[in-house]
């Protein structure tokens, strides 16, 4: 039985997973900053009060901060740690101009903004790389070994032997495409095409919807069409392939990613479902708890999570300077800076929007609200 983690556990794996990740992206800005000459003024790992802070040779504060949920790099030039364009730059001596962010040409910009997501996925591949050299690929072939009783594959008409083609036009290669399209897609309907005795037949049915718990007590709702294969198969990665194989990996988590954010924003999922800060440390110490290996892949993770949403195109996250950026390309000048005032404000809020509401749905899946309710009942 899986044993709970603990308070000072799940605390110090939260750490362990937060920071080393903050530390990688913020070092992608830096590092390409630096490429193209631009000087760092401030270097921080966590906001709030400096717990430890030092100075080096070029002149960049490095820092600790007290609250370990995210980190920045301030360049010469930036008005926050937000990168605003602070207008004095331009009264700064010829020398210093020259080495201030807003001095560089757009596509530098660009590419020392999008540095920061890039390594976070980079940092993912490398991980996901070293698991399939060691452990191999899943290879198994969308095949029906066996059809549940009962199940949603079932009532569709799947049998023994079938060959999965494709669902709802979606090509399904392997066992894991039929689980990963299946899992996030609970009770919605389905086209199936399926490969019976050389013939291809096109069935229709409806994903099955099974409640789950884990063994720390979590429940969740995922979709399930009942059928497992003949016999797995995992194929060996070479050395030189497994980054090709870590690059599709990568590719499916972040289309997974993609299309549970639009199931949410279209209404086809609960907001319920998103977690917050509260959420991945107590999922932290869980992975902690299953080994090395559990916790290393779960940093993968939430690597890959950290550089889809600093480019989601919202003010203040890397996506949202992309997006500047690319209008500037298109008409040939900046965005004003009262719309570039007023869209940061607006990014602000809708980032403390979103921050209100995943701490409000970590804590109701820790059962604070029942619990309050039953104290004042």
């Amino acid at each position: 039985m899986i044993q709970n983690p603990g308070f000072l556990l799940t605390v110090l794996a939260f750490v362990a997973v937060i920071g080393p990740l903050v530390f990688v992206h913020e070092l992608g800005h830096y590092l390409v900053g630096r490429w193209f000459g631009v000087k760092a003024e401030a270097f921080s790992i966590g906001f709030g009060p400096e717990l430890a802070a030092w100075v080096d040779k070029r002149g960049t504060r490095w820092r600790i901060g007290a609250l370990p949920l995210g980190g920045y790099v301030r360049f010469k030039g930036d008005m926050n740690a937000a990168s605003q364009t602070d207008p004095a730059w331009l009264q700064l001596p010829p020398s210093e101009r020259a080495e201030s962010f807003p001095a560089k040409p757009l596509w530098q910009k660009a590419a020392i903004v999008a540095a920061g997501p890039f390594i976070n996925f980079l940092f993912a591949i490398l991980i996901l790389s070293t698991f399939a050299f060691v452990y191999g690929e899943s290879r198994t072939p969308a095949v029906a070994g066996k059809v549940q009783a009962g199940s949603a594959a079932a009532a569709a008409g799947i049998q023994a032997g079938d060959r999965i083609l494709s669902l709802n036009g979606r090509e399904m290669t392997t066992f894991d495409d039929l689980r990963l399209y299946a899992q996030i897609r609970p009770a919605e309907p389905v086209t199936i095409l399926v490969e019976r005795s050389g013939r291809t037949v096109e069935k229709q049915g409806r994903v099955g919807a099974v409640q789950e718990q884990d063994g720390f007590g979590n429940r969740f709702k995922v979709g399930r069409l009942g059928i497992a294969p003949a016999q797995p198969v995992i194929e060996p990665v070479e050395l030189w392939r497994a980054p090709a194989v870590a690059l599709k990996q990568t590719g499916q988590i972040i289309r997974t990613m993609v299309e549970t954010l639009g199931q949410i924003l279209g209404g086809g999922r609960s907001v319920k479902e998103l977690g917050g800060p509260l959420k991945i440390a107590e999922v932290s110490g869980q992975a902690a708890t299953l080994g090395v290996e559990s916790f290393v892949f779960f940093m993968a993770l939430i690597s890959i999570n950290l550089g889809f949403i600093n480019l989601l195109p919202i003010p203040m996250l890397d996506g949202g300077h992309l997006l500047f950026y690319g209008v500037e390309a298109i008409q040939r000048r900046p965005v004003s800076a009262r719309v570039q005032e007023w869209a940061y404000r607006s990014g602000l809020a809708v980032l403390l929007a979103m921050m209100m509401l995943v701490t409000f749905n970590d804590l109701s899946s820790f059962g604070l609200w029942e619990r309050l309710s039953g104290l004042i009942g």
